[in-house]
């Protein structure tokens, strides 16, 4: 994850307009959401806002260091590392 973010600070703004820097809210989305269901079992998952292309990177870390604090089994960060790989492909970054 923290070579996700670092490649998405360094993306230049085109690149983010793309589509980069709406896949990496996604899933920074898809990891606050996942933690929240850990941590708030029932309850409804908030969703996290859009802070702007050029924070998505740090959007990235805080959702990912959240879940990285709830995750019960290695199975899971493995999961998770996956989530983050798929969408650093799909960024294109």
């Amino acid at each position: 994850m923290d070579h996700f973010a670092d490649r998405l600070r360094a993306a230049p703004q085109s690149r983010l307009q793309r589509g980069a820097a709406a896949e990496a809210l996604a899933l920074a989305q898809e990891l606050a959401q996942w933690a929240q269901r850990v941590e708030e079992p029932g309850s409804e998952p908030r969703q996290m806002p859009d802070a702007g292309m050029f924070a998505a990177a740090d959007q990235i870390l805080v959702a990912a260091h959240d879940l990285a604090l709830v995750l019960h089994s290695e199975h899971e960060v493995f999961e998770a590392v996956s989530l983050v790989e798929e969408a650093r492909k799909r960024a294109g970054v």
